[in-house]
């Protein structure tokens, strides 16, 4: 690291579960990030401050003037504008020494597959659970570390689901593709501001962890938050060996 680098992330190198090698490992790993909006904001920014050398952001929409509220990294000038390159401006005002891609596209399966064995860490910070499960379809085929949050209202939940590790579920073992769920939208349901930023604070925190290899991670634990008394519940989660997505996958 240069000195200049030392002395920015003096912080993090002061810990023990970090040190200089951990900080390298920020500085030499790439984060794949699904969605530039409420929880992509903190996550990309948390991403960007620690150091995280690359970090792609991919997302297809533009910044609206109701987005402010929550969405953290974008601003009144940049209304209209699209939100993944918007997210790479307010990295760069912080910490311009990291490489943000800015990808104004959907996340489909196929841009996934040539996005996913690029990144040491997926964070899938979008909206609707089509997107959801294409993003752990691309994570189990690849053996990356997903790291996935949801907020809407006032609940937020968050989990991590590690395919490199045999007793880890995937997000279908908890969430089936089949499952027949109503979409609940921010612009119908509303969402609390500070709840996108305490689940992506929280997403960053995991996925930080999950490169320097600090500590334990969320897998096979999922949190959930209720905003209305700031309470945390947790709920242990199992590998479902008949899952259609990594049960016929670690089968092969």
């Amino acid at each position: 690291m240069t000195d200049d680098q030392l002395l920015r992330y003096s912080r993090h190198i002061l810990l023990d579960e970090v040190g200089v090698e951990g900080q390298e490992r920020f500085l030499q790993s790439h984060a794949l990030v699904v969605g530039a909006g409420g929880l992509g904001s903190p996550v990309a920014l948390y991403l960007g401050t620690a150091g995280v050398g690359t970090i792609t952001i991919v997302d297809h929409d533009v910044v609206d003037v109701t987005n402010l509220q929550r969405q953290i990294a974008h601003n009144l000038e940049r209304v209209g504008r699209p939100k993944a390159e918007s997210v790479r401006e307010a990295v760069a005002a912080i910490n311009p020494d990291v490489l943000v891609r800015p990808l104004v596209l959907k996340a489909d399966a196929q841009l996934l597959d040539e996005l996913v064995p690029r990144a040491d860490v997926v964070i899938d910070c979008c909206d609707n659970f089509v997107t959801r499960q294409a993003i752990n379809r691309a994570c189990v085929a690849h053996g990356r570390p997903l790291v996935s949050g949801a907020a809407i209202r006032m609940d937020g939940q968050v989990s991590v689901f590690d395919p490199r590790r045999a007793d880890s579920p995937c997000y279908a073992c908890v969430f089936p593709p089949d499952q027949d769920l109503e979409e609940a939208l921010c612009a119908t349901m509303g969402v609390f501001a500070p709840l996108v930023g305490i689940v992506g604070a929280m997403q960053a925190s995991e996925a930080l962890r999950l490169l320097a290899g600090v500590g334990t991670s969320l897998a096979g634990r999922l949190q959930m938050l209720d905003g209305r008394s700031m309470e945390w519940t947790e709920m242990r989660v199992r590998r479902d060996p008949g899952c259609a997505v990594c049960g016929t996958h670690r089968a092969a």
